[in-house]
């Protein structure tokens, strides 16, 4: 081997070691977004509930809110959380205005 080779060689192994020291792991973001509607959610709407799922909890349908005007979102299943209780999406009045807050399992 000569000597531009193994000065190659060596460039490659310092530039693989800089990179792998140089590596982070990646950092989960934990984001709160706050919705917001001026004006109560319309009545919820009767749905038909299928029969029980194993491993399944059923989410309830609710009313979203987006481009100025509540849209409904129909129930669906959502796969159990062991050791978790499931809270269904729901609107909370917040002085003049609605606040949505979003489903969520509680330990």
């Amino acid at each position: 081997m000569n000597m531009s080779s193994k000065s190659l060689m060596l460039a490659v192994a310092i530039a693989i070691g800089g990179a792998g020291a140089a590596y982070t792991a990646p950092v989960q973001a934990r984001v709160s977004v706050q919705i917001y509607a001026p004006s109560a959610p319309p009545a919820l709407r009767i749905e038909r509930v299928p029969g029980p799922r194993h491993g399944y909890t059923w989410a309830p349908g609710y009313w979203s809110w987006g481009h100025k005007r509540y849209n409904w979102r129909k129930g669906h299943y959502v796969r159990e959380r062991h050791g978790y209780r499931y809270n269904a999406p729901r609107w909370e009045q917040d002085g003049n205005r609605w606040r949505y807050h979003g489903e969520r399992w509680d330990h």
